[in-house]
């Protein structure tokens, strides 16, 4: 994989070069900004994932804030699990001995290398969803990952719906909007002509300091009309910026109309 980087960077990517790529693409000094991110799309960065989370946190500056989302879906029910799929014998032994989530030191699950360094750095806080925390540092980061609800836990009670009080900024490096988490907040928004699909989910937690299977439900996601919905909202609104980033692609909108326009589209398209 750092071979196909290699072979992507004209030159390698440096702190310096990435600060100034993201303020010509418009990222303002304070903002709050959500960051999805796949560092092998950036092509070879000299410092690696700890050179794009420096980048991105200068970018922002003192006064700013990064976010990003930390999910961990290694702790869902196992009973749903495809990929791979486990035996049914050892779904009670998952759910009974699997470590309870901690937003210290449970690992995020392919969410990639930028991720999983940036929950790290010091200062660093992280909301208590076993399953589909954030991350944020900066001046807001408490506000963003407090009270973050288990049940619907990508709706109203998240860190996405306290960006998009903040109206926040998306900021998709090197990938499309199939990763764009805020989209879900949107599709909890949308209103459709029937009730919305629930899933049955469970995760072992702590509470009042001991170690529980918690059973609760979350919306049942459809990623698969994200890509499509941000193409329609990037050609409609003109509101996307795009621009390199490293020897990658960027892409920059305001997240309150991104969800706005998604929710509508959303509502719209199951309407029809």
């Amino acid at each position: 994989m750092e071979e196909d980087a290699v072979a992507r960077a004209a030159v390698p990517g440096t702190v310096r070069g990435m600060v100034a790529q993201l303020a010509t693409l418009g990222l303002p000094t304070g903002a709050t900004v959500i960051v999805h991110s796949s560092l092998s799309q950036l092509g070879w960065v000299a410092g690696g994932p700890q050179a794009v989370v420096t980048a991105l946190l200068e970018a922002v500056g003192p006064a700013g804030t990064l976010v990003m989302p930390t999910h961990s879906r290694q702790l869902t029910e196992p009973a749903d699990w495809g990929n791979p799929a486990v035996p049914q014998s050892w779904w009670d032994v998952i759910r009974s001995e699997t470590p309870a989530f901690d937003p210290r030191t449970t690992p995020t699950y392919f969410m990639g290398a930028v991720v999983e360094c940036f929950r790290r750095f010091p200062g660093v806080l992280r909301s208590d969803h076993p399953t589909v925390s954030f991350a944020a540092c900066g001046p807001d980061a408490g506000r963003i990952t407090a009270g973050h609800t288990l049940h619907d836990g990508l709706g109203e009670g998240s860190p996405l719906a306290r960006l998009y009080e903040a109206d926040a900024w998306v900021l998709l490096l090197g990938v499309g909007h199939d990763n764009n988490t805020s989209l879900h907040l949107a599709e909890y928004r949308a209103a459709l002509p029937a009730e919305k699909p629930r899933l049955r989910q469970g995760s072992p937690v702590l509470v009042d300091g001991e170690r529980r299977w918690v059973e609760y439900t979350e919306l049942a996601d459809d990623t698969s009309l994200f890509e499509p919905l941000g193409k329609d909202f990037a050609a409609i609104t003109g509101l996307e910026r795009v621009g390199p980033v490293g020897s990658g692609t960027a892409r920059l909108m305001r997240q309150r109309a991104l969800v706005d326009f998604g929710a509508m589209w959303l509502s719209r398209r199951f309407s029809s």
